[in-house]
This record gives structure tokens, C-alpha cells and sequence, in this order.
């Protein structure tokens, strides 16, 4: 059989205005910032699943309407990264390797429930304030725009959680 003389077409570098090194660093922000998001997505979840007590419809509720929020999101964050060339963290170790939140060891009260995940929203929004840092220093907008939209929602639900604690 004769080898074919046809050459495979080469996939065509990436420009879009922003150097490799920026898109590679802009990535790595956005991979802590998954991780972040995924650790807050799935201890949400749980808190859902587990809650007690004289609250328990108002934080079932509340959960689940910020954990499907968090769900829905994922999926923005982690195209961004493969839009910038990169590819996202998707396991278990990698999120534990990159994210900044401490998962509780087990099933907390309910009122503890609602201080992790003031604190677990406060910490998404830090490493999305730190992503846009060098979203807006490689002058990338659209990154630097799902960051805006994430600072607002994380901090917008840590608000409403801790306004249930005072």
C-alpha cells in the first residue's frame, strides 16, 4: 500500500493578543480558582444534603439555590482555561493541590454549616480578586469579566450567609 504524500494540517498557534506566558499565568489563576469553586460546589452540596434542625428548609433551600449557581459556573471557568490554550484541572488531587478551602472532617451543625461557607466565599472571591490581577495586567477581558461576575456572586452569598448569624 502506498503512503500518502498528504500532509496533516498543523493546528494554528494562538494569537489573541496576549503573550503565551500571560495566557499560561492567567490559566494557573484560573485553575486555582475551579478548584476553589468545585471545593465550595461540593460542600455546598453536602451541607444541602446533611442540614438539621429549626432552620433546615431555609438553609436546604439556600444551599441548593447557591450550589447550582456554583454547578452552572464550572463549566464557564473551566472553558476560559482551554480557551487560553491550557488544560483545566478536572480530579479530586488536583483540586485538593490547588485550592485554598479546608473541607470539613465531618457533617458540622447547622449555624457551623453557614460560618464555613461565609469563609469558604470569602475565599473564592480572594483567589478570583488575585486571578483578575493578572487577567487585567495581560489585558484580558473576558477573563477579567467572568472574574467580576465571580467576585460579585461569592461575595454577594457570603453577605446573605453571615446575615443569617447575627
Amino acid at each position: 500500500m502506498a503512503k500518502s504524500t498528504k500532509k496533516t494540517p498543523s493546528v494554528p498557534r494562538i494569537n489573541i493578543g496576549i503573550s503565551d506566558k500571560d495566557r499560561a499565568a492567567v490559566a494557573g489563576e484560573l485553575s486555582k480558582l475551579l478548584a476553589d469553586s468545585y471545593t465550595l460546589y461540593l460542600m455546598t452540596h453536602n451541607f444541602h444534603w446533611n442540614v438539621t434542625g429549626p432552620m433546615f428548609n431555609t438553609l436546604h433551600l439556600m444551599f441548593m439555590t447557591q450550589y447550582t449557581e456554583e454547578w452552572n459556573a464550572l463549566d464557564s471557568i473551566a472553558e476560559r482555561i482551554r480557551a487560553l490554550g491550557h488544560y483545566a484541572p478536572g480530579t479530586y488531587r488536583e483540586y485538593s493541590k490547588l485550592s485554598s478551602i479546608a473541607e470539613p472532617e465531618s457533617v458540622p451543625e447547622a449555624l457551623e454549616m453557614v460560618r464555613l461557607l461565609v469563609s469558604a466565599n470569602e475565599s473564592v472571591a480572594k483567589t478570583a480578586r488575585a486571578a483578575f490581577e493578572k487577567a487585567d495586567a495581560a489585558n484580558d477581558q473576558p477573563t477579567a469579566d467572568l472574574l467580576t461576575q465571580r467576585l460579585d456572586v461569592h461575595e454577594k452569598n457570603a453577605w446573605m450567609l453571615r446575615s443569617l448569624l447575627q
